[in-house]
């Protein structure tokens, strides 16, 4: 039998990578992986009265979503995301009551 050695690892330059906002996402998926896209979506400016601004916003065909970041996993990556960001909502709900 083999024996395993574990091997620290290390995030490095980390600080270096923008922090960017995302507020939509899509998730696609074949048989081997799972692509997870990640985008800032920005409501329109619709100016005027209210009637003004539902006739600007019926003149928009569409509202884009700027991607930055598309993400390739495998499924048991994307369940191992899943769990840490459970963990961390429910740390997060927990320090917000104390």
């Amino acid at each position: 039998m083999q024996e395993q050695v574990g091997v620290p690892i290390a995030f490095l330059g980390i600080e270096d990578v923008p922090v960017l906002y995302a507020n939509h996402f899509i998730i696609q998926h074949n048989q081997n992986e799972f692509i997870l896209s990640v985008g800032q979506l920005s409501p329109p400016i619709l100016l005027g009265t209210p009637e003004e601004q539902a006739e600007q916003a019926r003149q928009l065909s569409y509202v884009p979503v700027k991607i930055v970041a598309r993400l390739a996993m495998t499924r048991q990556r994307l369940s191992e995301l899943i769990g840490i960001l459970q963990t961390n909502h429910a740390t997060y709900d927990s320090k917000k009551r104390e």
